[in-house]
């Protein structure tokens, strides 16, 4: 967040907020002033002058009403001698005129030539025909300054005789309402700086513990709850920062109880070997553990907001809404042919206690193993039916012939005693073979190792079969003539050794030769039998390990195969911490490799 300048503060328009109420109170209490004082100047002035314009005009009727001879001229005189009496330092001029509008008198010594003469003014003209009082305020045109004009009509016993006809300079009046209103200014503008000052000081009074609780909130927000505002006073900001105080030491509790819980959620999610993802309440993804992006093959990044159904790639059977409502779980296939793949999906819907859907959280299970255990299982138990219900229905047949007097027949009764016989020891073995599988699936099995001298064991074992064989098979070794020393169980790679080369044996045409190879690499030893057999195809070659499987199955059973014999030799060889595998090419032959741990210093010690 950034940071907020001084000119956008509150402190800045506290201030201004409180100088603005002081500046309009000032200027309301200034406009009712000024208009005040300037109507009650104006009215002192007027009445000061009105006194004296009463006195004037109780003089002037005194001497207009004195009897007088038609040509006696005294009464301009008298008027003189009564104006001269009449002194104002802001009457500019008084006039005095008959009821014939003729002046008779004027205070202004410039302006004596007009006395004899007639008026004018229409003021005076209105007030000798009306007898009313005729008062306005005007312009000078000379002067440029305001004057007051008064007409006063003169009356004795109510008829009007004359008037009195007054200019006041009343500029005056208004020279002193501006000094007053300049006073008032520059006291106005005194006290808007007295004010702002304090203002200032009050709103710090205010802002130090609001801007205290922004900073922490701030701090809050980055998530430090370490800060405490100060508390300043008992007042309601005071209670409001203890307030603040407790807030965040709630918020503190909450956020560590929630983001512990989050860890603890986070923490479960991750280390869950099942994938789990979340949605939102329109079916899009929120949240998607590790564990589900690597069973569905996706990045986390690029799944989120993308759809369930097409994610779990549902679209075309199910909707989202289908999906809410799914009680069982769905099976998604994901095999190809080159590799069988299939999860698990359960499903549990997010809801509110009002009913309201909120989501949903699917759970992936990876159950490929199981899937194959269990068809391997149904395979395993056909396998043996079949295997051994072919032996005892020969034998029930041969045994039913010889209860049904075949043993008393010379010719046939041995061959049908030997047939028995053979099928007895074919399920012999394939017993003691399922027996020892079982051993080596066993929990509990133990290898008994020991040193041995691997080229002469190997040589060992190829004399066992070189003196036994039939037909004209040959026998080619490539084996160092130095001591090779393996920590093994003897007798098991022995039975290893056994199978593969009874097999390389059985398929080996007349004249073909079997080559045994024995390598010393880095680490391990490679031990190989290659035969010039029919070859076993491409696609193929994985499978000869497998229980029970055999790539020409009647002609394995005419040598008296098991199909167990390469799935026995891969459990040994695993068990020793080695590997096994086959290559072939088809009409020459097959070559069965194995390697075993081999290590030269430890050799040398045991040396």
């Amino acid at each position: 967040m950034k940071k907020v300048g001084f000119f956008r503060s509150v402190h800045l328009k506290f201030v201004l907020i409180y100088v603005l109420l002081i500046l309009v109170a000032m200027q309301i209490i200034g406009v009712y002033f000024i208009d005040r004082l300037e109507k009650r100047l104006v009215a002192n002035f007027k009445e000061s002058l009105e006194e004296k314009v009463n006195l004037l005009a109780y003089n002037v009727e005194e001497e207009m009403i004195k009897p007088r001879e038609v040509k006696d001229n005294r009464l301009e005189d008298d008027i003189r001698s009564v104006l001269s009496d009449f002194s104002s330092n802001d009457v500019s001029e008084v006039r005095i005129i008959d009821n014939r509008s003729r002046i008779i008198g004027t205070s202004d010594p410039d302006k004596q030539g007009y006395v004899g003469k007639r008026t004018t003014e229409d003021s005076i003209k209105k007030t000798l025909g009306l007898g009313t009082e005729i008062s306005k305020v005007s312009l000078d045109r000379q002067t440029k300054n305001r004057v007051w004009v008064l007409s006063k009509p003169i009356k004795s016993k109510n008829e009007t005789i004359g008037a009195i006809y007054l200019v006041a300079k009343i500029e005056n009046v208004y020279v002193q309402l501006r000094e007053i209103n300049n006073i008032f200014m520059t006291g106005t503008a005194i006290a808007l700086v007295v004010t702002a000052g304090l203002g200032i000081l009050l709103a710090q009074t205010i802002t130090r513990p609001m801007s205290d609780m922004r900073k922490q909130a701030l701090a809050m927000a980055k998530g430090n709850f370490s800060r405490k505002v100060k508390v300043y006073g008992d007042d309601e900001i005071g209670q409001l920062a203890i307030t603040f105080n407790n807030l965040t030491k709630k918020l503190q509790d909450a956020t560590s109880t929630t983001e512990g819980e989050r860890k603890k959620l986070s923490s479960v999610l991750a280390y869950m070997t099942d994938g789990v993802i979340a949605t939102n309440r329109k079916g899009r993804v929120i949240l998607i553990n590790e564990p589900a992006a690597q069973l569905l093959n996706v990045s986390r990044e690029t799944v989120l907001s993308m759809p369930i159904v097409s994610l779990l790639g549902l679209e075309s059977d199910y909707s989202f809404e289908d999906l809410l409502s799914q009680q069982d779980s769905l099976i998604l296939d994901f095999s190809t042919s080159e590799e069988h793949y299939v999860l698990r999906a359960n499903f549990s819907v997010i809801q509110k206690e009002t009913g309201f859907v909120n989501g949903l959280i699917t759970v992936l299970h990876d159950i490929t193993e199981q899937e194959k255990i269990d068809y391997e299982r149904r395979e395993f138990v056909a396998n043996v039916s079949h295997e051994l219900r072919t032996p005892l229905t020969t034998m029930r047949s041969y045994l039913e012939a010889l209860a049904d007097g075949a043993w008393k027949d010379e010719s046939i009764a041995p061959n049908f005693l030997t047939v028995t016989q053979n099928e007895t020891e074919r399920m012999i073995r394939l017993v003691n073979d399922l027996l020892q599988l079982s051993k080596m699936d066993s929990k509990d099995y133990r290898l008994k190792k020991d040193w041995v001298n691997f080229s002469n064991f190997f040589n060992h074992i190829i004399d066992r079969f070189e003196i036994g064989k039939e037909g004209h098979i040959t026998f080619k070794r490539d084996i160092p003539k130095k001591a090779i020393f393996v920590d093994i169980d003897e007798d098991k790679i022995t039975q290893v050794l056994y199978n593969t080369i009874s097999n390389a044996m059985k398929y080996s045409p007349e004249g073909g030769q079997l080559t045994f190879r024995l390598k010393e690499l880095d680490g391990f030893i490679e031990v190989s039998i290659q035969d010039e057999g029919v070859g076993i195809p491409k696609d193929k070659l994985e499978k000869i390990f497998e229980r029970f499987y055999r790539v020409d199955k009647a002609r394995t059973r005419n040598l008296g195969g098991t199909g167990l014999g390469l799935a026995i030799a891969k459990e040994m060889v695993l068990a020793h911490g080695g590997n096994i595998w086959a290559t072939s090419k088809e009409g020459k032959g097959t070559t069965i490799f194995f390697t075993l741990p081999y290590d030269r210093d430890q050799e040398d010690e045991w040396l």
